[in-house]
Parts: structure tokens; sequence; C-alpha cells
């Protein structure tokens, strides 16, 4: 079952068990050198937010429909994508590049990085003036979020005193984590029965190391980023969906009212938002170009760039959701579809797939 725009959104995950690790480097890799993978790499243990303890939901807790269903194979295809030269912007800033869902994976992140020439062998800002606009989702399912979002600031200290920007979005993840260190088990109104967020989050993927790690700064940090912004013309948000415009019909509006909606500290109005957030597909399927085209005709931008849904799930190509089957597509790059209007940046990281960076802007 997929969802698109106006369809109730989900708070549980598909689990996915006995999933493999990207082949990735393990430390920082230094610029212009990308590191071959190995022949075969042993499978990972699952993290243990990807299962429910005892095979039963927690005390409290109903949950809806998995959010990451699987799908028809051919309802997209993927678009092959190279960066195209980018203009020097009037304020001198430099290239522009954008990083997918992290989950955790803090070692793939920083390879990743590495390739791209934004971090040095030590995991320092490398890269001048570059801008680099992370899309949210830093933590759950993987084994260092907390780790994740520590290099995020560090980096972001770090660009702008060499005159570029580090910068990140608010993921429906970081929502969630939020809500249940607030909230904890204190019931909500999910529109589908008895929920707490405490509950949504161990189901999709919270890691307790996290939250024993978790410290005020992190949260203050979460709790201020913005949701949406606009450069170059790329319209740059976390989720595929229109929710975005119940909060605000201009960005700068957007981002206030989720600020404020956070300050305000009410479970059942964070939870509203948290689960406006967590739809996907709206740009999918018939329809989907025109989803973005109203995206655009409100805020701004020629195209959008997003993550949170995993391209694997957006071509079709996965295997059970338990992650028996690991003959998953191969994820090289970002994917372009909704008449070439949108750019899903979520490789799958926690599937087996890719943690993406890349520099726009793109062409097929």
């Amino acid at each position: 079952m997929t969802q698109g725009a106006g369809q109730e959104p989900v708070v549980r995950t598909a689990t996915l068990r006995d999933f493999r690790v990207p082949p990735y480097a393990q430390t920082p890799v230094p610029p212009q050198a990308p590191v071959a993978p190995p022949s075969s790499v042993p499978p990972r243990a699952p993290h243990p937010g990807n299962a429910v303890v005892g095979d039963e939901q927690p005390e409290g807790y109903t949950p809806t429909e998995r959010d990451l269903p699987v799908i028809r194979r051919g309802d997209t295809v993927q678009v092959q994508t190279v960066a195209e030269p980018s203009p020097v912007p009037e304020d001198g800033l430099g290239p522009l590049f954008v990083v997918g869902d992290v989950h955790g994976y803090l070692d793939e992140l920083l390879a990743a990085l590495g390739e791209q020439g934004l971090i040095d062998a030590d995991g320092n800002w490398a890269a001048g003036n570059a801008r680099l606009w992370f899309l949210g989702d830093f933590t759950d399912r993987g084994p260092d979020g907390i780790g994740v979002i520590d290099l995020v600031m560090r980096l972001s200290a770090e660009a702008a005193a060499a005159g570029g920007y580090c910068k990140a979005l608010m993921g429906n993840h970081e929502l969630l984590l939020l809500g249940a260190k607030r909230f904890a088990d204190t019931p909500v109104n999910s529109g589908a029965g008895t929920a707490t967020f405490q509950a949504a989050w161990l189901l999709n993927g919270g890691q307790k190391t996290d939250m024993e790690r978790l410290q005020d700064v992190h949260l203050q940090w979460m709790s201020r980023l913005d949701a949406v912004v606009e450069e170059d013309g790329h319209l740059l948000m976390h989720s595929d969906t229109t929710a975005y415009l119940d909060y605000g019909s201009t960005i700068e509006d957007v981002n206030d009212t989720i600020t404020a909606i956070l300050t305000r500290n009410d479970a059942d109005e964070c939870w509203d938002l948290f689960r406006k957030l967590t739809k996907r597909f709206a740009f999918r399927d018939e329809g989907g170009a025109d989803a973005v085209r109203e995206l655009m005709a409100t805020y701004g931008g020629q195209r959008v760039v997003h993550g949170h849904s995993p391209i694997p799930y957006l071509l079709g190509e996965v295997g059970t959701e338990d992650g028996e089957d690991a003959s998953g597509p191969v994820i090289n790059g970002p994917h372009v579809y909704a008449d070439g209007l949108a750019i899903a940046m979520d490789g799958g990281v926690t599937m087996a797939g890719k943690l993406l960076v890349v520099q726009l802007p793109l062409h097929a």
C-alpha cells in the first residue's frame, strides 16, 4: 500500500532484519581518493531498534500500517545524473552540495564526504567556501546517531570559519527523537488508536545508546532546524509530501510555525506535525509532477530536492520487508523523477544502499 499527499501517515517502519552494511571505508577518505569496496562484506547484526522485543508491541501502542511498503516494480524509472558546472553565486559562495538521510551511519558519512573533498583525512572541513546542506534524519536505525549530529555541528562551525557553510534541515526522525525525549510514554491522539512517541521511536529504529548520549545541546540544535529552504533554484526539504503547505504560504512562515510548535511543547500538536512530515510518495505517481509544481508555485524554486523515501522504494525494486532478499537495486546516485522536477536523495543506507553526497545542480 502506498501513500500520497492527503492520506494518513504511518509511524511504523518496515522491519529490515539481517540487512548488510554498505561496503564503505570505516575511516575518513582524503579528497580525490575514493575507497574501493571489498569483494564481500559480512552481515552486521541487526540494530535493536529494527525489531520489536519479543515480537510484541509495546504496551499501550496501537500500530498503524507499515510506512515503507513493497511497491510495484516499474512505477518509476531511475535517471542517471551528473553534476553540471555550478555558476559562481553573486555573494561569492562556493559550490552547493546536499546529503541524503544518514540514520546514524557515521563511518559511511565520513567516507562519502571525503570522496567529495568536503573533509580531509582527519574529518575536518576542507571545502573552503562550499555550501553543504543535510536533508535531515540523522539518527535512528544506524549505530551512531549522536555521533552524526556532533559531526554536523562541528562542521557547521568549521565551514563558517572558512567562508562557507554547513547547515541542516528538520527530518521526521528529529521530530521523533525530540518527542521521545520530551513526552516519553505520554499518550497522544494518533488518529488510529493509542500511541506514544516512545513506542513510535522504538518501532522506527530508535537506538537506546543515542537516547543515553542525548544532551541539551543536541535537543536545542534539533528544535531550531529549518524545515524548508531554497538554494540556487532548488527547494530543499526532507519529506516528499505537500504537507508543508499546512504550515505557511512562505518558506519563512513554515519554518517559524514549526519552530513555534516545538517551543509550545504540546504533545498532541507535536505528534500531528510528526505524522504530517512522515507522509511520502506525493511526487511519485500520477499527479506527482503537479504536486511538485504546487510546492514551487508557493515557495519558489525550479526543482524539489528531498530525502525521506529511499530510492529503492521509489523504484519498486526491493526484496522482502524483513530483509531476507539482499538482491536490491544498486543505487549509484540520486533519482530524478516527476517530469524531472524532483530529486530523491535517500540512497537507502539502512537497506544496504548508498549514503549520497551530491553536488547540485544535476541534469539527466
